[in-house]
C-alpha cells in the first residue's frame, strides 16, 4: 500500500488534505512541528478526528536560528513563512525514509495567503525543500502542474481539488461532510504573526547578544518595557500569568511589589542600574491599587529571597510610560 506523510499544522486545510488522500486508500501518517512560537496541541486534536497517527517534531532551536535572518524575509510581523515552510518540508523529506513513506502532503491552498501561498511562493518552497518532486498539495492540485505522484497513478488526480483564493466555502462543506466539527479559525496558532509579540521579539533580538530559551518564553506573558539596553521590565497582568512567569525566573532576577497595596508583580530581567530600579518601582505603583499621586513604598529583592530593599516613589506618568512600553 502507498504511504503518505501528511504535514498537519493543526488547521482545517491540512486535515482535509490528509483525509482526501486517506480516502484514496493510501496509508497516511501525520507529522507536526513544535517550536518556541507554536505547539502541537491543535494538530493532535485534528489528527484524532480523521483517525491518523501523529508524530511531533521539535524544531525550536533550528527554527529560532532561521528567524534571526530569514532568506526570504518576514511577513507583516515577524513571520518568515516562506523560510519556515521550506524548513518544514526539508525536515519532512528527511522523515520519509524513517516512516517508509512515498510522498508528502500539505494543506496549502493556492492564493489563500497572498504573500506566502501565491504560485511563485509555493514554487520557491518546493525548490528550497530539496524534495520538490515528492510534494503534493491536494486541495489545489488541479490548479497546479501534475506531480510525479499523479502522473504515475499513485494518486488519482481526478479525486483531488481545485481550490483557489481565500474562500473557505469548499473546506467548510467538506468538514461537515466528513464530520470534522472541532477546528480552529484560519488565523492564529503562530505567535510570530501577532503584532505585539513581534514587537517584543524584535526588541529581544536587538538588545540581547546571548538569548536563552527562557527569554523567548517570557515574551508570551505580561506587559513588557524596555528601560535600557541592559534591562527589561515585565509586569504580570493576571494571577495566571504570574504563576507562569515565576516558573521561568532565576535568582538573578529582581522582583518588585507595592507595600500594603495589591497590584501587578514587576520583574526586571537583565543588569539594572539604580535608575532602572527607580523606573521599575514607578511602573509597579502604576499597576497597583495605590494612589498614583502619593509617595508609596515599593519593596524589591532577588527572586526566591526575602525583599531586602525599599524605594519610595510615585507612579510613572502617561508620557513617561510611552517611552518604555513595548506593547
Amino acid at each position: 500500500m502507498p504511504k503518505a506523510l501528511a504535514m498537519i499544522s493543526g488547521g482545517l486545510d491540512s486535515t482535509l488534505a490528509a483525509k482526501l488522500i486517506k480516502d484514496q486508500g493510501i496509508d497516511v501518517i501525520g507529522i507536526c512541528f513544535k517550536s518556541y512560537f507554536f505547539n502541537e496541541d491543535s494538530a493532535v486534536k485534528m489528527a484524532k478526528q480523521i483517525n491518523i497517527p501523529l508524530f511531533v517534531i521539535d524544531i525550536s532551536k533550528e527554527h529560532f536560528e532561521m528567524i534571526k535572518n530569514p532568506k526570504y524575509g518576514y511577513g507583516k510581523n515577524m513571520n518568515p513563512c516562506i523560510d519556515c515552510h521550506s524548513m518544514m518540508f526539508r525536515i519532512a523529506g528527511e522523515s520519509l525514509l524513517k516512516h517508509k513513506a512515498d510522498f508528502i502532503i500539505t494543506g496549502e491552498v493556492l492564493n489563500q495567503r497572498p504573500m506566502s501561498q501565491n504560485k511563485n511562493a509555493l514554487n520557491i518552497v518546493k525548490k528550497e525543500s530539496l524534495v520538490e518532486d515528492k510534494i503534493l498539495r491536494p486541495l489545489s492540485a488541479k490548479k497546479l502542474e501534475p506531480t510525479k505522484m499523479e502522473l504515475s497513478g499513485l494518486v488519482d488526480r481526478e479525486k483531488l481539488l481545485d481550490i483557489d483564493g481565500r474562500t473557505r466555502k469548499i473546506q467548510m462543506e467538506l468538514a461537515k461532510k466528513w464530520n470534522i466539527i472541532d477546528y480552529p479559525s484560519p488565523a492564529g496558532g503562530c505567535k510570530l504573526t501577532e503584532p505585539n509579540f513581534a514587537i517584543r521579539l524584535k526588541d529581544l533580538l536587538l538588545n540581547n547578544k546571548k538569548i536563552e530559551e527562557r527569554d523567548i518564553l517570557l515574551l508570551k506573558y505580561g506587559r513588557h518595557f524596555r528601560i535600557s539596553n541592559d534591562s527589561k521590565i515585565i509586569s504580570t497582568r493576571t494571577e495566571e500569568e504570574y504563576h507562569e512567569v515565576i516558573k521561568l525566573l532565576e535568582e538573578k532576577d529582581l522582583v518588585f511589589f507595592v507595600e500594603d497595596f495589591k497590584g501587578s508583580t514587576i520583574i526586571i530581567i537583565g543588569d539594572p542600574s539604580l535608575e532602572d530600579i527607580l523606573i521599575a518601582s514607578k511602573i509597579c505603583i502604576r499597576y497597583s491599587k495605590a494612589d498614583k499621586d502619593s509617595l508609596v513604598n515599593v519593596k524589591y529583592g532577588y527572586f526566591n529571597q526575602e525583599p531586602i530593599k525599599k524605594v519610595q516613589a510615585t507612579s510613572i506618568t502617561d508620557d513617561e510610560i510611552k517611552m518604555y512600553i513595548l506593547n
